[in-house]
């Protein structure tokens, strides 16, 4: 999928020029937090995993890292990165340009709590060279998230910027 279709999901809800279409490359935290003009623990990533033979997509800080043990008290299982081949295939986007928005159906959503101590985040917009800026409900409202998880280490609780 593409950022077209992300736009074209967003112009429903009236907030298709919230998309920003980047000059230089945004697949990383690094250098979409550096394309964007932010502190890179505000760039929202999203993560594809397998649990239970079933894609999800966890979106958590930059600068927020996968706990292994808190992965497995919430999945039950091992956490298991889905393949960077298989990703575009099994989640409807390619790497560097995953996002929670528009995606396949049968794919998962969750939302780690290190990104709730930022008034806004960005996650991608559909492609490498993409994003959005959404506050927290704004997030979990367009990515239709099951939940909020706590699976993440190396993040700092009580550290708002804006």
């Amino acid at each position: 999928m593409s950022v077209t279709k992300v736009k074209e999901y967003f112009k429903s809800f009236g907030i298709e020029n919230k998309v920003i279409e980047l000059e230089q490359s945004s697949a990383t935290v690094a250098l979409a937090a550096e394309a964007i003009g932010c502190e890179p623990e505000r760039i929202a990533k999203t993560l594809s995993f397998l649990a239970h033979d079933k894609a999800i997509l966890i979106v958590v800080a930059g600068d927020a890292k996968i706990d292994n043990r808190k992965y497995r008290e919430e999945f039950h299982e091992k956490a298991k990165m889905i393949p960077a081949e298989d990703v575009e295939k099994v989640i409807g986007h390619a790497p560097g340009g995953v996002c929670p928005f528009v995606i396949n159906e049968e794919v998962e959503v969750y939302l780690d709590i290190s990104m709730k101590r930022f008034s806004t985040v960005y996650p991608a917009a559909g492609s490498g060279k993409s994003a959005i800026e959404l506050n927290i409900t704004e997030l979990e409202k367009y990515s239709n998230s099951k939940k909020w998880v706590d699976i993440c280490k190396g993040w700092i609780m009580n550290h708002e910027k804006n």
